[in-house]
């Protein structure tokens, strides 16, 4: 990719946004353009068309979304679904009104039918029901998709979607009112090792079995596929390794020094068993993951202490 190319990152304060901006300015690219949510509302479609007239950006990142986690999904549809859809409809629009070159629509594997058989294939997009507790805000990813594709065939748009595994590293969400299972067990095991407590305890049995990707390796990806990918429909993005949350769990006190029992409440919900994607197709594209889990734990987790002191406080319940 041309180090000169004007590059806009949407969402560039997320935790994948964040680590596609320090990958671009790590590699020397000088024309980036970023706007936060209060200096641009992408759900505002003159404000975005007028952004877009003025900076004639050549190359769109889309990784602004409205996230959140269960509860917030299922509390506040109308937001996830319209929010969303509002966003990825104002973004793709404006960028073909202003002739960008290339746009990375970012998605989540949330799109894909609750019971598609294991490891999530591309073809099995629109094939069955959807998790109901995430609904609203799949269907505004598939949207999105369904958009990229849309502006592609009618116009011969190059533009294209990645759908990333479940992502960790620096700058994730330690919050454990909100975060999800990885940075979670983090701060929990942590807290435990501080406290001297005899146990973590952790929700679930432990035998489902989960996927995870650094956020530097999902940006590595995102740059790859902007240079050598350009096809319709949906693209996997994740290490096609899984392993389960005891697994994980266990790699996690290892790596804190956390010398108490793990103890696993099978009263509490397990989720989904298994969630693995097939990235056979991104292998033969010619990219793969290169950051092993336990590296990226290991360094996710000294980034935590060096930044544990600007972390929300834990809220007793």
């Amino acid at each position: 990719m041309d180090r000169t190319a004007k590059i806009y990152v949407a969402g560039h304060r997320g935790l994948v946004g964040g680590a596609l901006l320090r990958r671009l300015e790590r590699d020397g690219f000088a024309n980036i353009i970023t706007r936060t949510s209060s200096e641009l509302d992408l759900r505002d479609q003159s404000a975005t068309r007028a952004f877009f007239t003025q900076e004639k950006p050549e190359i769109v990142i889309l990784a602004a979304a409205r996230v959140g986690g269960i509860l917030a999904n299922s509390q506040f549809p109308a937001q996830f679904i319209l929010d969303n859809i509002q966003i990825a409809a104002n973004v793709i629009e404006a960028a073909h009104q202003n002739g960008v070159r290339k746009l990375l629509n970012l998605g989540s594997s949330c799109i894909y039918p609750k019971l598609a058989p294991q490891p999530l294939r591309e073809e099995s997009l629109l094939t069955g029901s959807l998790e109901p507790t995430n609904r609203a805000y799949a269907v505004a990813k598939i949207a999105a998709i369904e958009m990229c594709d849309s502006f592609r065939t009618q116009y011969g748009s190059d533009f294209i979607s990645a759908m990333p595994t479940n992502l960790y590293g620096p700058f994730d969400n330690f919050d454990l009112n909100g975060s999800h299972v990885l940075p979670a067990l983090l701060r929990k095991t942590h807290e435990a090792k501080k406290t001297g407590a005899a146990n973590v305890e952790i929700w679930g049995s432990g035998m489902p079995r989960r996927e995870f990707l650094h956020c530097d390796d999902l940006a590595d990806a995102c740059l790859f596929l902007i240079d050598n990918f350009s096809e319709s429909g949906p693209l996997n993005v994740g290490s096609g390794i899984d392993l389960s949350i005891k697994e994980l769990a266990e790699m996690v006190r290892e790596i804190v020094g956390f010398e108490g029992e793990l103890r696993f409440d099978a009263s509490k919900p397990d989720g989904t068993p298994r969630k693995l994607m097939d990235v056979s197709r991104l292998a033969r594209a010619g990219w793969r993951a290169k950051i092993g889990l336990r590296e990226g734990v290991e360094t996710t987790y000294q980034w935590f202490l060096e930044h544990e002191h600007e972390l929300p406080e834990r809220k007793h319940n």
